[in-house]
Order: structure tokens, then sequence, then C-alpha cells
């Protein structure tokens, strides 16, 4: 076993680049990061965080990769620096969010996996771009390093076919339209997480894994393996989320397209203009939401949240066939308590119940269930960036990066 493992996690998003080093097997990051692009038209606000400290400045942007260059060497130079040089790093990790039919599993990135990331943009052309540009980055920056990619689609690719394909014409299956899943890193990290903190073998719950953030997706997790998820295709399906629609009728799409919208007229409503923020008009954030009791805009977007989040539930639960475990996890999951208290109001009678001291405690993760309860509602923290790490030194202990 390796004493001692250096590890770089990205995670490349269109609105943020998040970056964690590790030292592994240390779980506790020794330097962390976030470039938020959002911040301001034509700047971005750099954070970071050692045990040092932690330094936020807003810094001019002209073009993305040059702010990430300097954003990186941050780690190996000035007051910030945790390290003596870059060469300490022995791999860097990547989240990918689709990885297509082809991996479902992480891999070591080469050539042939860099053009499937590409050829996958089409499927997901919000995140893939970003996820490329951060490998190809770290191709400038470190490029003796090898690197791996992490696929937010790989642990739902053993869904059986039922809830995998689409009633469609046969033809479009096999050209890999169907149900891919998104959120897999963390479906799956925290469905592990529960299994531990039940003392229980995951090979024998049952468990829905709630991932609740500005995106959203819900998790059936039967003996360890995804068995059905509310995302599909796109991760523009499934529950109301912070842009996105969900779910909705196909028809409202026909209509639109022929009272003269485009393609891409359809992509930015759906994906930008949609979910809390369309039916609110007033913000896609949660705690806003939340914080706007007169509205009744922001209170009819929030009671519709709900709404698709306990449906979203009661489907899975037909897909399960029982239930050990409910899990809140991401933004919302973890720091709501009046969203796990409302999503599990009214399933007492499947033996779900929240007890209100436990739900609004900390720190996580925890057990918020009644005594009584007969499954118990967990709160578990995501570690994507963690999970992806391991995946790294799984690889580094087996010689094969």
């Amino acid at each position: 076993m390796l004493s001692s493992v250096t590890i770089l996690v990205m995670n490349a998003g269109s609105s943020s680049h998040k970056v964690c080093l590790y030292q592994l097997p240390d779980p506790t990051p020794r330097w962390q990061g976030v470039v938020d692009w959002t911040k301001e038209m034509g700047k971005a606000l750099v954070t970071t965080k050692t045990a040092q400290g932690k330094w936020e400045e807003v810094v001019p942007v002209t073009d993305r990769a040059s702010v990430l260059r300097d954003f990186l060497a941050t780690i190996w130079q000035g007051e910030r620096r945790v390290l003596d040089r870059p060469e300490e790093i022995r791999v860097v990790g990547h989240r990918v969010v689709h990885g297509g039919q082809v991996y479902q599993q992480p891999v070591p990135i080469d050539g042939q996996v860099k053009a499937t990331i590409r050829e996958m943009i089409k499927f997901a052309p919000v995140h893939n771009p970003a996820n490329l540009g951060g490998i190809e980055l770290m191709e400038e920056v470190l490029p003796q390093v090898p690197q791996v990619a992490v696929f937010d689609t790989a642990f739902h690719s053993q869904m059986p076919l039922p809830a995998k394909v689409y009633p469609l014409p046969y033809r479009y299956f096999e050209q890999g339209i169907y149900r891919y899943g998104f959120h897999g890193i963390s479906h799956q990290y925290v469905a592990g997480e529960a299994a531990k903190f039940l003392q229980r073998d995951l090979t024998d719950l049952k468990v829905i894994t709630c991932h609740l953030g500005n995106g959203c997706s819900l998790t059936a997790v039967r003996g360890g393996i995804s068995v059905n998820t509310t995302m599909g295709f796109t991760p523009l399906a499934g529950v109301m989320m912070g842009t996105r629609s969900g779910d909705i009728d196909p028809g409202i799409l026909i209509y639109l397209l022929r009272e003269g919208l485009t393609a891409d007229d359809l992509d930015r409503l759906l994906n930008r203009e949609s979910g809390l923020l369309g039916v609110s008009g007033i913000s896609n954030d949660l705690r806003t939401i939340l914080a706007a009791a007169d509205n009744d805009r922001a209170q009819l977007a929030y009671q519709i949240f709900i709404h698709r989040l306990r449906g979203a539930i009661g489907s899975l639960l037909a897909n399960l066939g029982g239930l050990d475990a409910l899990v809140f996890t991401a933004g919302i999951g973890e720091n709501s308590a009046q969203v796990r208290e409302d999503v599990c109001a009214n399933w007492e009678f499947w033996g779900i119940a929240v007890d209100p001291d436990r739900n609004h405690s900390r720190p996580c993760p925890i057990d918020i269930s009644r005594d009584r309860s007969k499954v118990r509602v967990l709160v578990i923290p995501t570690q994507e960036d963690w999970a992806i790490a391991q995946a790294c030194y799984e690889f580094v202990v087996k010689g094969v990066v």
C-alpha cells in the first residue's frame, strides 16, 4: 500500500471551476478553490482555502484559460502554496458529465477518451465542453502527469432496459437515445455512505438518494446498483430545478415550435429560463424563494418543487418494492430543513417520519428520522471530489497510472 499520493481533482462547469488537492489516503483537502465565472461581467470571483486561511479576490477575465493557469499556480507558488513544485502531483482526476455508451467506469485519459468526450458534447452541450477544456488545460500545465476521467453517467449504466429505453421507435435506442442519468458520482457515493452510517451491507439495502441543488435528481439504488433515476437522455429531465423545467408534456415543445420558436430558443427556455426561476420570476435560488413569503409566484414555485419531488419518490418506490433509507444530499438537500420536512410530509403511511429537532441539527451525516420511523431518513454530505480522488488512487495502487 502506498503511504501517500498527491491527487488533484478538477470539477469544471459552465458557471464555475472547482479544484481540490488531496494527499491520499487523507480525505481532508490540503488546498481547495473555486473560480466563479458568474460574479460580474468580465470578472471572476476566485476563492481559495487551505489550513492557513481563506482568500477571495475578483480578477479580470480576458480568457478563462489564463485565469485558471494563475489560479492553479497558487498551489505551488505564493502565500497559499501547499506544494514545493507541481511535479509532486501524481495524477489529476476529472469529473466528466457524459461518457455515453462507451465508458461505464473511471478510465485513464488518452486521445480516444478525449475524442469520446468531445463526441458526447452533442448530448451534454453545457457540461462536456467545460470538462474537456479542463483536461486540455492540465495537459498544458502538467504535461507529464496522467489524468483520469470519472463519469457522471457511469453509475447508471446497469439500469434495466425497461427503465432505460424510451417508448420511441427502437431504432432511436440503437442510435444512443436512452436514459443515461446523471449526478452518478454523487448518488453512488452517498448510497455507500448511507450503508456505512447504518452499519449495513449496501448489497442488502433499498435506498432512494435525493441530490438536490441547482440541478436535482433522484435515484433508486437496490443492492448498490442504480435501477432507475429521474434525469434521462440529458440533465434536463426529471424533477423541477433551479432554471431547468424537468419533465413536461413533449407536446408543449411541438406547439412552441409551431409558434415559431427555434431549437436554440427551446434550449434556452427549458435549461436557463424555467424551473424555480421561470415560475417565481425572481430567482433560481431556493433561499430567495423561501424568503419571499409574500410573493404568490415564489410560493407557487416552491409548492411545485415539493410536489414534483414527492411524485418522483413515489415513482422510484415502485421500482424498489420497499425502502430502507431516504437520503438527502447536495446544497438544498443538506441545508434546507424545510425542504426535507415538506418532502417527507404525508409519507408516514410508508413508514417515513421526520423528527423536527433532529431535522434542524448539525453536523452531518445525521439520521433525522423519528424513532418509530421504519424508513431511515438521512442527511449525508456529498463529496464528489473525494470520490474522484479515491478512483484515481485505486489506479495508482494498481499501477495503471
